[in-house]
């Protein structure tokens, strides 16, 4: 059974804040934004200090821009500032595969 009653007032707001979050999800998928981007809260030591601060998880959310690259086994993952595009940090790794031949 269906309800239908009033489109009230809460439940108008409650919609707008949902498309407003998904949509700020969406962007920040497509811009490469840290949080969107799995990055780990041990990883958000955005200044090097060894602690990891509330400002600096809130700056996951839209301050820090991550860029990831493969060149044959080598992984990286640049951080950078959103703002200016400043790299501040790179974290590379080396990834070996098994041969699919074998």
């Amino acid at each position: 059974m269906i309800l239908r009653g009033r489109f009230t007032r809460r439940r108008k707001i409650l919609l707008v804040l949902v498309l407003v979050i998904l949509g700020w999800l969406g962007y920040g998928w497509y811009a490469g934004i840290a949080i969107t981007r799995g990055v780990e809260k041990r990883e958000m030591d955005w200044n090097g200090d060894g602690q990891v601060s509330r400002s600096e998880l809130l700056q996951a959310f839209y301050a820090v821009v991550v860029k990831d690259t493969r060149e044959g086994n080598r992984q990286c993952r640049s951080f950078q500032w959103r703002r200016n595009g400043e790299q501040f940090r790179v974290d590379c790794k080396t990834v070996f595969q098994k041969d699919a031949g074998h």
